[in-house]
């Protein structure tokens, strides 16, 4: 059964508006590591001996030593847990104008919840397995270090250094201060409200911007040629858009008509459409590279006509 993107409750809609929906509907969550350091600052004396060789001022010099080999497979493995936990998190939610908090559904809580504990279990499997490496790490570190090596730089044991917490604080004002202080508590209402619409400002950015990215590469992958053929791509060249609008689907609060139309026009121009087929039919990929050309014209007057807002993204 379809879809539309455009689907939605009408009494929903009617009722709230899109800041107010979005501050009824979704949770935020925090997502936080704890992580080994494996980079160290040299000390002044060790400093001061490098700077010698340049003939330069140690308290000019910035330098430092890598205690690991973060390319061993081992230690990959564990830095591939914590890759695809964010990658998780930042999947099933939308930007919130607080460090580390994202807007999470509130309906996706109990399944973010578990995903976490599952991503830690494995996380805790893959330093268990580190951690039978970790005195071959320290002994190649050893012999690459030389007398920078100092046995004090590193921990017994791995065990407990690498963790995946996840929380979900709380954004509204408590509501004890509505009887402590009702002026302040009515000024706090007013400062999350301001928070939500720019988080609402922030996940129309963040679609348009992703949006426009998966566009343009398909498009430059489709139109142009390598050697008088046309260019080799990716299926996830197809899939990744494929994957964005069902986020889309999922996530979107209906804040942006022009957006929601273009998104809708894109997924119709790739709906149904295979990656196998854009190599091997020249007239389908020249008819799909022409349809998303119009779609990457019209979100560029979109970021033309909706300038970015001035809000200060942060590392989320």
């Amino acid at each position: 059964m379809n879809h539309s993107l455009l689907d939605e409750p009408q009494a929903t809609a009617s009722i709230r508006g899109p800041a107010e929906r979005l501050r009824t509907t979704m949770a935020a969550a925090r997502l936080s590591f704890t992580w080994l350091g494996v980079r160290k600052s040299l000390t002044p004396s060790q400093k001061n001996q490098a700077a010698d060789s340049f003939h330069a001022e140690g308290k000019y010099l910035s330098a430092g030593k890598k205690l690991l080999d973060t390319t061993h497979p081992a230690f990959k493995t564990v830095t591939g847990v914590r890759g695809r936990a964010v990658s998780y998190w930042r999947g099933i939610s939308l930007p919130y104008p607080e460090p580390g908090i994202r807007l999470l559904r509130q309906t996706d809580i109990a399944e973010f919840d578990q995903r976490m504990r599952e991503f830690q279990q494995e996380l805790e499997s893959a330093v268990t397995e580190l951690d039978r490496h970790y005195a071959e790490l320290q002994s190649a570190a050893r012999e690459r270090l030389g007398d920078l090596f100092n046995p004090a730089d590193y921990p017994a044991t791995l065990s407990g250094l690498f963790l995946i917490e996840h929380d979900f604080p709380a954004v509204e004002p408590p509501g004890y201060l509505k009887q402590l202080n009702p002026e302040l508590y009515a000024q706090e209402c007013q400062r999350v409200q301001q928070r939500f619409d720019e988080a609402l400002q922030l996940a129309e950015q963040a679609f348009q911007e992703e949006l426009g990215r998966l566009v343009e590469h398909l498009v430059e992958r489709l139109g142009g040629q390598a050697d008088g053929k046309p260019k080799v791509f990716r299926d996830s060249a197809v899939t990744n858009l494929t994957e964005f609008f069902q986020r889309f689907r999922q996530l979107n609060v209906r804040s942006n008509v022009q957006l929601d139309e273009l998104v809708a026009r894109a997924q119709q121009v790739v709906e149904g459409v295979e990656p196998q087929q854009l190599r091997q039919n020249g007239s389908l990929r020249q008819q799909v590279a022409s349809q998303l050309t119009g779609v990457q014209s019209a979100l560029d007057g979109l970021l033309v006509d909706r300038p970015r807002r001035n809000i200060l993204r942060r590392n989320q």
